[in-house]
C-alpha cells in the first residue's frame, strides 16, 4: 500500500479519486434531466473531468494510462475544446457537448432539458505546475479582481462564442473552487447582458469574512450581520443621493441579476463557501424582524465599491463587485459530517448517492 501511495505522489499511476469506476457515480446509467441528483452528479463530475485533464497532463498520462475521457464519455459526452491559462500552460477549463442532445427538447413543456454544451472549471491544484499561477488568482478573488485576469478574459470570451452559436438555453456553466467562481462572474455578466444561463456552483469561495465559522454564538452572528446592513445601506442612500440621475440603470441591472437563480453548492463546514449559508439566512431574518426595507438597499450594494467611488452602482458592473454579491440561489447545503476541510471542500460529495442534504430557494424580492 505504501509503495503504491508512493507511485501516486510520483505521478506514475492516477489516484482513486481520479478514477471514474472507482469514484463515480457508476450507478447513473441512465440520466433522468428532471432530477436534480443526477443534473447535479453530471455537473460535477464534467468538473472532476477537468481537474483529471489537467493531472493527466502533469502526469504525461496518455493513451490507456490517460483517465480523464472516462468522466465524460459515461455521460454521453464529448470534449469540443480544451481551454488552457495562457501563463502557465494548464488545463483550467473545457467546453463538453452533448452527444443526444435535440433542440426538440425544448419544445417539452415541464420538463428539464439537457445542454448541448456544458463550459466547466476547476478549482486550485496543489501542484507545482500550476500552483502558483492558480494561488494567485485564489488571491484575485479575495481583491475581486479576478476579471482582470487572462483566465477569466479567456473564459468569457468561450462562453460568449458558445451562446452566440447555440442560444443561452443550451449552455451550462459549472465551476468548482475558484472555478466556481469563474463561472459565477461569467453568469453574472451574461445575465446582465440579457443571456441568462444555467449555472452550477460547488463550494463557491466567499469574498467577506466567513462569519458563518468565526463566531460560534447565533445572536452575536445576527448582530454583527445587522449592524454590517445598516451600515451598507446607511452608505448607499448619501452616495446615491449624489449619483441620482444612475438610479433607473441601476435598478435594471440588479433586477436582471435578481431574476437569475443559480445552483449553489455549499458545506458548512467549508470555511471557503460556508457563508453563503448566514448570508442568505441573515437576509430572511431581517424581513422576519420588518428590516425588509434595509436589507433590500443592503443586498443591492457593496460597501467596498460604494468607499473607493463606485457611486452605488455596484450592482451594475458585474466585473467590480464582490462575487458573493448574489441576490438568488438554488441552495443545497451538504448537512452530513465531512471528515475534515478536504472532504468539506471537495467535489466527489456532490455525486455521493449517500448524500444528504437540505435545499433552500432563496428569491430577491424588489
Amino acid at each position: 500500500m505504501e509503495e503504491e501511495d508512493d507511485m501516486v505522489k510520483e505521478g506514475l499511476m492516477a489516484s482513486q479519486r481520479e478514477i471514474f469506476s472507482i469514484s463515480g457515480p457508476i450507478h447513473l446509467t441512465s440520466i433522468d434531466w428532471n432530477n436534480s441528483y443526477h443534473r447535479t452528479s453530471v455537473a460535477s463530475c464534467l468538473v472532476q473531468a477537468v481537474y483529471t485533464m489537467e493531472r493527466d497532463r502533469q502526469q504525461n498520462r496518455i493513451g490507456l494510462k490517460a483517465q480523464a475521457h472516462h468522466w465524460w464519455e459515461f455521460f454521453n459526452f464529448t470534449l469540443a475544446e480544451t481551454l488552457i491559462d495562457q501563463s502557465d500552460g494548464s488545463i483550467y477549463g473545457a467546453v463538453f457537448q452533448y452527444k443526444l442532445f435535440s433542440y426538440n427538447y425544448h419544445n417539452a413543456p415541464y420538463s428539464k432539458t439537457p445542454p448541448l454544451h456544458v463550459i466547466a472549471f476547476r478549482g486550485t491544484i496543489m501542484k507545482r505546475h500550476s500552483r502558483s499561477r492558480d494561488l494567485r488568482l485564489d488571491l484575485r478573488c479575495i481583491r475581486d479582481s479576478l476579471h482582470d485576469s487572462t483566465r477569466f478574459v479567456h473564459a468569457i470570451e468561450v462562453i460568449k462564442s458558445a451562446v452566440a452559436k447555440t442560444g443561452n438555453a443550451a449552455v451550462w456553466l459549472a465551476g468548482h473552487s475558484l472555478g466556481a467562481a469563474v463561472a459565477l462572474l461569467a453568469g453574472k455578466i451574461m445575465t446582465r447582458s440579457g443571456f441568462p444561463l444555467e449555472c452550477y456552483l460547488f463550494n463557491p469561495p466567499f469574498s467577506s469574512i466567513p462569519i458563518e465559522k468565526l463566531v460560534k454564538s447565533e445572536k452575536l452572528k445576527h448582530g454583527v450581520r445587522f449592524a454590517g446592513s445598516l451600515v451598507k445601506a446607511g452608505v448607499a442612500i448619501a452616495v446615491k443621493g449624489r449619483h441620482h440621475h444612475n438610479k433607473g440603470q441601476e435598478d435594471d441591472s440588479f433586477m436582471k441579476l435578481a431574476s437569475w437563480i443559480p445552483y449553489l453548492y455549499v458545506n458548512p463546514l467549508d470555511p471557503i463557501c460556508s457563508e453563503y449559508i448566514g448570508y442568505f439566512n441573515h437576509r430572511n431574518k431581517m424581513f422576519e424582524i420588518g428590516a425588509g426595507k434595509i436589507e433590500r438597499i443592503a443586498t443591492r450594494n457593496s460597501l467596498r465599491s460604494l468607499l473607493s467611488g463606485g457611486g452605488g452602482s455596484s450592482c451594475s458592473d458585474s466585473s467590480s463587485e464582490p462575487l458573493h454579491l448574489l441576490p438568488s440561489a438554488y441552495m443545497t447545503i451538504n448537512t452530513s459530517k465531512s471528515p475534515d476541510f478536504k472532504r468539506a471542500h471537495g467535489i466527489h460529495q456532490w455525486w455521493d448517492p449517500m448524500f444528504n442534504g437540505e435545499y433552500v430557494l432563496h428569491q430577491f424580492n424588489q
